[in-house]
């Protein structure tokens, strides 16, 4: 994998870089659709390609429990099992098995756990999840971290800090490939010194990209962006930085106005299964009655093939009777202005003019951005409760 840093914004740190694979060019700030099981859901590799996507997410923990990475790798690996001719990264586990499992023990060693499925017991070992990231044949692989739940004492957050660089160690160690890149991931609940602190082990360490982790799991979009603010700035500037698990649109304007070059969400294909879509006027949520005989598309200024064919009536027709080309049509849609929003963000950092894309985005979505609510926060004297306190 190689990464060069092509342009940074004047204005903010907004940046433009290219990813390089065996398999594909991804030009970065880049969003990627999650195919946690192999595909994204109800879509084909050729549905991804052509709607712009060259990177794409699968899940180490939900492949390792079906069908097992050792059958995927008898396959062929993922991409030979998969038919996805792009680039994939592959999640090591760790939030997973802290945020399914049934039963969860932590120690040095690794992590004990009940499956999520069936309720079976399963050990995982920094070791055991590099080589079942190396069995399934991802481009970029994530190395194991704990990511301890919220809220916590400092106690344990700094325990975790301190495991995360610790199995970090080891996945570094235990690898046996050359054709892959490593990310490290960065932990520290919602303490700044701790984030801080948890980007400098693992930059020291020299992997081959930095991702963020433990955020948008419940904390506020400021407590969010705040972490980012402390994290950021301590990792390399030759390197990826991703934000793990973080989609929304204003979520990815906000990253990438901090300095992120990658992101994954499930948001636009689960929000399409339940008929929320998304537009650059807002959110159009289809099971709505009013659209019953609304025979405008979903989005007029969208060039997406299910704007182009079917109209808002039709859309909601399909997803009142339960139809299964709903979720589909509407994940199409979804993934499309993901794509294209990301597209028109890069052109909006290329041509300097970043600041002025946020401010009519959250113009056209009626919205204010961040710091015009953090001032009428202060300005009311309001304080938001945190979460230890609900």
């Amino acid at each position: 994998m190689q990464f060069q840093l092509r342009q940074r914004d004047r204005r903010s740190n907004a940046r433009l870089g290219q990813l390089r694979t065996a398999r594909a060019v991804i030009e970065t700030p880049a969003f990627m659709p999650v195919g946690s099981l192999g595909p994204v859901k109800g879509l084909e590799p050729d549905d991804l390609h052509s709607l712009g996507f060259r990177l794409m997410l699968n899940n180490a923990y939900h492949l390792y429990l079906r069908p097992g990475h050792k059958i995927v790798a008898d396959m062929g690996g993922l991409h030979s099992f998969t038919g996805w001719s792009g680039a994939i990264l592959t999640d090591s586990g760790g939030f997973q098995i802290f945020s399914l499992a049934r039963l969860c023990t932590v120690t040095d060693e690794g992590v004990t756990f009940q499956s999520h499925i069936d309720g079976s017991t399963h050990f995982i070992t920094p070791e055991t999840a590099i080589e079942i990231e190396e069995s399934l044949g991802a481009d970029i692989i994530m190395a194991f971290d704990q990511c301890v739940a919220l809220p916590a004492s400092r106690e344990a957050v700094q325990d975790g800090v301190r495991r995360t660089k610790l199995w970090a160690e080891r996945c570094q160690a235990s690898r046996r490939r050359t054709d892959q890149a490593l990310f490290g991931i960065v932990q520290g609940g919602l303490d700044h010194d701790l984030r801080a602190q948890s980007a400098r082990d693992l930059t020291a360490l020299g992997f081959e990209g930095y991702a963020v982790g433990g955020l948008s799991v419940g904390e506020s979009k400021a407590e969010m962006h705040a972490m980012l603010d402390a994290t950021v700035p301590e990792l390399p500037e030759d390197k990826p930085r991703y934000l793990m698990g973080v989609g929304h649109p204003e979520d990815l304007i906000e990253g990438v106005s901090r300095g992120i070059d990658l992101f994954d969400c499930v948001v636009p294909s689960r929000h399409g299964r339940t008929g929320s879509l998304f537009t650059t006027g807002g959110r159009v949520v289809i099971k709505q009655a009013q659209y019953v005989r609304d025979e405008r598309p979903i989005d007029p200024d969208c060039g997406c093939p299910v704007c182009a064919r079917y109209s808002r009536a039709y859309l909601h027709h399909l997803y009142t009777v339960k139809e299964m080309l709903a979720s589909r049509l509407n994940t199409i849609h979804n993934l499309w202005y993901f794509s294209d929003f990301m597209r028109r963000l890069r052109t909006a950092i290329a041509q300097g003019s970043f600041p002025e894309f946020r401010e009519a985005f959250y113009r056209s979505h009626a919205q204010e951005p961040p710091e015009a609510k953090a001032s009428g926060d202060r300005e009311a004297g309001t304080t938001r409760r945190m979460p230890q306190d609900l």
